[in-house]
């Protein structure tokens, strides 16, 4: 019988945004590294994003598309809920559709053999395994974990004491994914002694019974004390008589300090791996509760906490199962960092995304104490951290397309020729890479295909000069204000090895321009626009006028000038 695929459905799903790829802006003010390198493989290339999540998603995606090998993200619960740092009680179809917006990017940054955990509670967790199937696909959901929050049941709960969250785990690819194991505890090797000084060293007694009846395998062993005993009914030894012999000879079946206990297998530790498979519910004592993690916060921040942390036990966790050291972990709903200060702990490259203020309050202090050796709580014992590292701190540029005085759009003036070319080289698909030795060599899409970026009117004989130099091996993609000489396809035929494409109409149909905020914060929400009024026929009368008799406008970066003669 085949499946029936089955789908959220919202008001508003058909709603997608049409989000501008911003360039990111580093601010070395904020930025911080160790004064010296403490290890060798310290990490000093992480990245702390302060801005709107989901904008800062699609930023990154063009650069770490494919490479991210864990997300961790802990977004709004959606419960109703006021709380300091955030509004946690948006509409349920306007969260499904901010967060399918963001899983979707998501996806695009993880490695085929990458993972993605979420944390969430009963509030909206089933909805969003059903959209995480959507998005990545049923068959790639790996498990729901239960984490143990609390400790002790809250007295004054209307009904049920809630004790647990849930931690999704979907991977990219499940065929690709490789879910690590988790270290052996000292209570599960504990259970290995060595009670005859066996010179192999310890060893867990375990049975030598077969349940089912196996005619060559019944037979009496006899006991150093004397006695024989025999399988009881229904059952047989897990050996032959012969192969039992061999195992006794060998001092590996335990008879019991006295020598008459039913025979019993001596296994030892060292033959056994010292990995065990995770379970899928993680207790308070194996990963840290919610009191864990605000003492935690207040170790480091005084009494000033953040509303909602999680322990970093729990991070190290995720971590330890989804990455191996040097890979790249992602935090978009980064909160007070606990995920990049695991992950630094942990030898983990990293990159926050943090739209709060907290980000400079919260998270940036306590990355200094991580990479200062000065933070000793949470799980800097347990791996032995001493410190070093660093991260650079990034914004959001603003908006490449901002409304003139008269509503025309126009670039940004607060764009620099730099940021400009890096700007488009991103919308064009192009890695933004400045050549030191040709002028006109602003990114590349491969080893033969260019983009150039200039604020000029170009003539025809400077295009002729550019094409002579590109060459008939090479292309290049020219975005200028205006071109003079040919009409688009006449210039396609003069100069084959260029694509001539203006600035800003090349543009202006991709995106949502100035929009600078698609939070979870319910606060941010964009409030419904009103219709706009028709415009007078007098007001456009003399608006033309106006502009017939040369009264004064403010220009355009590139004006209107020019264009194909």
């Amino acid at each position: 019988m085949k499946r029936q695929k089955l789908e959220l459905t919202w008001i508003g799903k058909e709603k997608r945004p049409k989000l501008e790829p911003r360039i990111l802006l580093e601010d070395p003010g904020r930025s911080y590294h160790a004064k010296h390198r403490v290890a060798d493989n310290d990490i000093f290339d992480n990245r702390l994003i302060f801005g709107d999540n989901l904008l800062a998603l699609k930023a990154l995606e063009a650069e770490f598309a494919g490479q991210v090998k864990c997300v961790f993200i802990d977004p709004p619960y959606n419960t109703g809920s006021a709380f300091t740092h955030y509004d946690d009680g948006l509409e349920h179809s306007i969260w499904l559709g901010l967060m399918r917006d963001r899983l979707e990017i998501i996806k695009r940054l993880l490695a085929d053999d990458g993972s993605l955990w979420i944390t969430i509670d009963d509030n909206e967790a089933h909805y969003l395994k059903v959209l995480c199937d959507e998005v990545f696909g049923r068959g790639n959901f790996v498990s729901t974990v239960i984490w143990q929050k609390k400790y002790a049941p809250k007295s004054d709960s209307k009904y049920f004491s809630e004790s647990h969250d849930f931690v999704l785990v979907v991977a990219k690819q499940l065929d690709r994914f490789n879910l690590r194991r988790l270290p052996k505890t000292e209570k599960q090797t504990g259970r290995y002694t060595n009670r005859d000084n066996d010179p192999r060293g310890p060893w867990k007694a375990s049975d030598v019974l077969r349940n089912e009846a196996r005619d060559y395998a019944i037979f009496p062993v006899k006991l150093p004390s004397g006695r024989e005993v025999m399988p009881p009914p229904g059952t047989s030894w897990r050996y032959t008589k012969e192969k039992f012999a061999e195992l006794i000879a060998d001092n590996r079946i335990w008879f019991g300090v006295n020598g008459d206990a039913r025979p019993a297998y001596k296994r030892f530790l060292t033959e056994v791996t010292d990995t065990i498979p995770s379970t899928t519910i993680w207790s308070y004592d194996e990963v840290g509760h919610n009191d864990e993690s605000k003492k935690e916060m207040r170790a480091i921040f005084g009494e000033d906490l953040f509303a909602t942390p999680k322990p970093e036990r729990l991070l190290e966790r995720v971590l330890t199962l989804a990455t191996n050291p040097g890979d790249l972990v992602l935090d978009s709903f980064a909160g007070s960092g606990t995920t990049g200060a695991v992950a630094h702990k942990m030898g983990r490259r990293w990159i926050m995304v943090e739209l709060g203020e907290h980000c400079h309050t919260h998270i940036i202090p306590r990355l200094k104490k991580v990479i200062d050796g000065e933070d000793k709580g949470g799980i800097t014992e347990a791996v032995g951290w001493q410190g070093g590292g660093g991260f650079r701190y990034y914004g959001l540029a603003p908006s490449l397309i901002v409304d003139d005085r008269w509503g025309n759009p126009v670039i940004n003036p607060e764009y620099n020729a730099a940021m400009l070319a890096e700007a488009l080289a991103k919308l064009e698909g192009f890695i933004y890479a400045p050549s030191e030795t040709h002028w006109w060599q602003h990114g590349h899409s491969s080893e033969r295909d260019f983009i150039y970026v200039t604020t000029q009117n170009l003539s025809a004989e400077q295009l002729q000069a550019l094409s002579d130099e590109v060459g008939p091996e090479r292309s290049l993609l020219v975005c200028c204000a205006a071109f003079h000489g040919a009409t688009s396809a006449k210039a396609a035929e003069r100069w084959p090895n260029l694509t001539l494409k203006k600035i800003p109409k090349m543009v202006l149909a991709r995106c949502e321009w100035g929009h600078d905020d698609y939070s979870l914060n319910v606060a941010n929400l964009p409030l419904a626009e009103p219709e706009p009024a028709p415009e007078a026929p007098a007001t456009r009368t003399a608006a033309a006028r106006g502009r017939g008799r040369g009264i004064a406008r403010e220009p355009d970066l590139f004006g209107d000038a020019g264009g194909e003669a």
